[in-house]
């Protein structure tokens, strides 16, 4: 696996896959990597000949009071996993290579509707700066596919949308999201929690599994079910931010009549802001 850092060897080595005849994948990463972020990566080598990923955290995604500074950085470790993995070619650009004429004028890349609400909504401005970086990532590769995980639900539909709407040549593949052993979503951010507070952690995933069960059996009182598990959230010592029914493609509100329905979540325990998902295929 080779690492490059700027644009211009990134493109000299896509060149030189593409000219021996192998497909392209990609897989963006903001680094901190761990075992959902492998299967991302060994999902693109199933599909493609030649694997990218990216490891850059970028400022245009981060609100202020956020934590961009504190973001682990961890490159030697996301090597060796990116490599075992089965990547090819490591981009790791510096803001200054991905931003050369500074952030403030940069053109911004915006996918209304889906960017909105939930955690749009607590996160202001976060998407469009999703949405900016994964297109300059996609211009700078020009990937066959790329693969995103499914437990960022919300920024997967925002970066189809966008895929969809400015014509881009590129297929979009949500990976499952990866759990450990007591359902917690996989995450950078759970390297944030204390033994006492990654014990509590789980409750998202089991509230959410108590929701859609409730949903399976044919419950459609979104409002009940959404209150109950709340108050079961809350009880843990969790701060609330949204937990919502919504429509799996449009992310509007949930009816009776949906088939495809996701039930999103994300709640503060202490400082860190924890967010999950369950994606419901319901039989008609």
């Amino acid at each position: 696996m080779n690492t490059v850092k700027t644009v211009r060897e990134l493109r000299a080595a896509v060149a030189r896959a593409r000219s021996e005849g192998k497909r392209i994948g990609f897989v963006p990463t903001m680094g901190n990597l761990h075992s959902g972020h492998a299967a991302l990566v060994s999902k693109a080598a199933q599909r493609v000949d030649f694997v990218v990923a990216s490891i850059f955290v970028n400022p245009l995604q981060f609100g202020a009071g956020e934590d961009l500074d504190k973001y682990p950085r961890t490159l030697a470790a996301d090597q060796e996993k990116l490599l075992q993995a089965g990547c090819n070619l490591l981009f790791t650009p510096t803001v200054e290579e991905m931003y050369p004429d500074g952030m403030a004028g940069q053109t911004r890349v915006s996918v209304p509707h889906l960017s909105e609400g939930l955690c749009g909504a607590s996160r202001p401005g976060h998407f469009e700066g999703v949405a900016t970086v994964v297109s300059k990532l996609f211009n700078m590769v020009q990937p066959d596919l790329a693969v995103f995980g499914q437990k960022d639900y919300q920024q997967l539909a925002v970066i189809r949308a966008m895929a969809h709407d400015l014509n881009m040549p590129i297929q979009i593949i949500g990976e499952p999201t990866v759990r450990a052993d007591d359902g917690l979503a996989l995450s950078s951010r759970n390297g944030y929690l204390s033994q006492e507070q990654r014990a509590i952690a789980p409750v998202l995933y089991r509230s959410l599994s108590q929701i859609a069960t409730a949903i399976e059996a044919g419950d459609r009182d979104f409002a009940k079910l959404r209150a109950e598990q709340i108050r079961h959230i809350e009880a843990a010592g969790l701060r609330m931010d949204y937990l919502e029914v919504r429509q799996g493609q449009h992310l509007r509100p949930a009816t009776a009549e949906d088939r495809d329905v996701v039930i999103l979540v994300a709640a503060y325990l202490g400082a860190t802001r924890l967010i999950d998902n369950l994606h419901l295929n319901l039989n008609p």
